[in-house]
């Protein structure tokens, strides 16, 4: 069994057990989340596709921790000027457990 889910304008293919990242999600570690945004639900081959969303159906995730990703490195450089400038960003994110998936 399985869904696909909309979270922070992306789009995730959940199972139950799973761990996955998301974008920051407010909320402290151990708080419950319930995802209403799913776009397909599969059990035993037999699939359900929303138009956009499917209803009366939700995926239940438990929150893990928050943290930041790696840092990703930008470089501005400009040729025969002697400019270079480096600068760096580490995206925050969220853990999530995926506990039920309810369709």
């Amino acid at each position: 069994m399985y869904a696909i889910i909309e979270s922070g304008g992306k789009q995730h293919k959940v199972k139950e057990g799973q761990r996955l990242r998301l974008e920051r999600i407010s909320g402290d570690a151990g708080e419950t989340l319930e995802f209403d945004k799913v776009l397909l639900f599969s059990r035993e081959g037999d699939t359900t596709v929303g138009a956009p969303y499917i209803e009366n159906c939700k995926v239940t995730a438990e929150i893990m921790s928050h943290a930041r990703g790696k840092k990703v490195r930008i470089v501005k450089f400009r040729r025969r000027k002697h400019h270079r400038k480096t600068m760096g960003h580490r995206q925050w994110f969220t853990e999530v457990k995926i506990t039920s998936i309810a369709g």
